[in-house]
């Protein structure tokens, strides 16, 4: 067997970046493989090797994944996206007893992670400042006639992601509406103020948070962070490791913050790479490389605001062409 350090990055779809940073900073002792269920996953195109597996739902998704870290002594493993987070935390010891570590939190964590009433749930227990949420509208109802809530708020799936189906309402009669016709929706109260985004590694092996870069999210598209700024506050750092502390989660998270009136709330947890992440990245916060070390079984150093404030990130659109021959070659 090689001693080889492989990473497999699961649907890996438009994030480039990602795998152009492991390849990096792999540096040539391992490879990085690919995956998704389309040949038009330009993220493939960037990977040492690539594979067109099935969607992730179909029958033997799992068995296929499993065959590809076996055969190609695949040490770590993580997915861009969340539904398949749950999937590898359900199989952890699948993989572990093939040698391969899935870089993700366990599976009732990921859980509350998903499901944002749960995580509204879970930050009020713990007493951590959060946005007011509602599932029951008729209470929501009940506290906008007693002052508590005001229109505007979203309304949006329990469970969802990209910003998908969010709805912005000012009547009542639009609630009524959008809860006659999805299940499954809750109430958020409506932020009117400034928005960060923090990119977290929890250490695999220490439990430890070790890097914190928070950003200013100045323009989003499509759920993730377009233009941002990158941003200190040690009031914000604190908080972030109080939560933190009562979650067991593990590896790379994406936390949403909002500031109003000079309060910090927590609004959404993704325990995944967010999209805004290349920001963290170019600005020093290497996370690939704490990953890396944590594969070799090494704790990783505090590496705590090591980066600038007042750095920018834009993003832009490039182009992928394929000629048959390479999709032939997939």
């Amino acid at each position: 067997m090689s001693d080889d350090l492989n990473i497999l990055i699961l649907s890996c779809g438009t994030r480039n970046k990602i795998v152009q940073y492991f390849k990096k900073e792999l540096n040539g002792r391992g490879l990085v493989i690919a995956t998704d269920c389309s040949y038009l996953a330009p993220a493939l195109y960037e990977a040492d090797e690539q594979y067109i597996v099935p969607k992730m739902n179909d029958e033997g998704y799992l068995d296929e994944i499993l065959s590809i870290c076996k055969n190609n002594n695949i040490k770590a493993v993580f997915s861009l996206i969340d539904p398949e987070l749950s999937l590898l935390a359900k199989h952890k010891q699948s993989f572990i007893d093939i040698g391969t570590v899935p870089i993700v939190s366990e599976l009732d964590v990921i859980e509350i992670c998903f499901d944002k009433y749960k995580m509204f749930e879970f930050l009020v227990q713990n007493g951590l400042p959060t946005v007011n949420s509602y599932i029951d509208k008729e209470q929501f109802f009940s506290d906008v006639e007693a002052g508590v809530i005001d229109y505007p708020v979203f309304v949006k799936p329990i469970k969802g992601s990209s910003s998908n189906n969010i709805n912005k309402v000012s009547t009542k009669e639009e609630v009524e509406f959008l809860f006659s016709r999805f299940d499954n929706l809750m109430i958020q109260e409506f932020m009117d103020g400034i928005e960060y985004g923090a990119d977290v590694y929890i250490d695999m092996i220490s439990s430890e948070p070790v890097a914190i870069f928070i950003k200013e999210k100045v323009k989003m598209r499509a759920g993730e962070t377009d233009k941002s700024i990158s941003f200190k506050d040690e009031e914000l750092v604190e908080l972030i490791k109080k939560f933190i502390k009562g979650t067991g989660l593990k590896g790379i998270i994406d936390v949403d913050i909002f500031k109003v009136n000079g309060e910090y709330y927590i609004s959404e947890v993704n325990p995944r790479f967010g999209g805004g992440y290349p920001h963290a990245y170019e600005s020093g916060v290497n996370v690939p490389e704490l990953i890396i070390n944590n594969i070799y079984e090494n704790v990783n150093d505090n590496v705590i605001g090591h980066y600038e404030e007042g750095v920018s990130m834009m993003k832009f659109n490039e182009v992928k062409i394929l000629d048959p021959k390479e999709i032939a070659s997939t």
